[in-house]
């Protein structure tokens, strides 16, 4: 049983608690009411810009980052936003902010957000939620392990 410390790098095992808040402290994901997350380092789970920031701690630190919104969920795309007819929708209900699954073009599913309703034309923003926004991400590391690999 060795007692070294791993620390976080490529190749790692992470298992974490965090909590992601907009700027006004609204905590938009967090793991703290249920398990903790465990990723390997560089395996996509993580934005970049959220592994790039805990590189180098080791179980039982913790840390809260500022991550601008490059590096989180990118800026706020114009272009993004599609204006389709209302015919196109069954909804009886449409409501703004009612968060929505379009099909993409690849036979995915893309979730959009009805930003708009304008007569006959329905606005839907295909950005993601927290696109353009400055997130703070805390962490509290609780293990760091070579990853196995199978």
């Amino acid at each position: 049983m060795s007692d070294q410390q791993y620390r976080i790098d490529e190749g790692m095992e992470v298992t974490l608690h965090f909590t992601l808040k907009l700027e006004d402290g609204t905590v938009v994901d967090s793991t703290r009411d249920k398990a903790p997350a465990t990723f390997q380092v560089g395996d996509g789970n993580l934005p970049p810009g959220f592994e790039h920031p805990i590189k180098g701690l080791t179980a039982g630190e913790s840390g809260s980052y500022e991550i601008t919104p490059e590096h989180a969920f990118g800026q706020h795309n114009p272009q993004n936003i599609q204006r389709l007819k209302r015919d196109d929708f069954d909804e009886e209900s449409l409501e703004v902010g009612t968060v929505m699954s379009f099909a993409d073009p690849g036979g995915g599913e893309l979730p959009g957000v009805i930003s708009a309703i304008e007569g006959k034309q329905v606005e839907v923003d295909f950005n993601h939620p927290l696109a353009g926004r400055t997130l703070t991400f805390e962490v509290e590391v609780l293990d760091v392990k070579p990853a196995t690999t199978h």
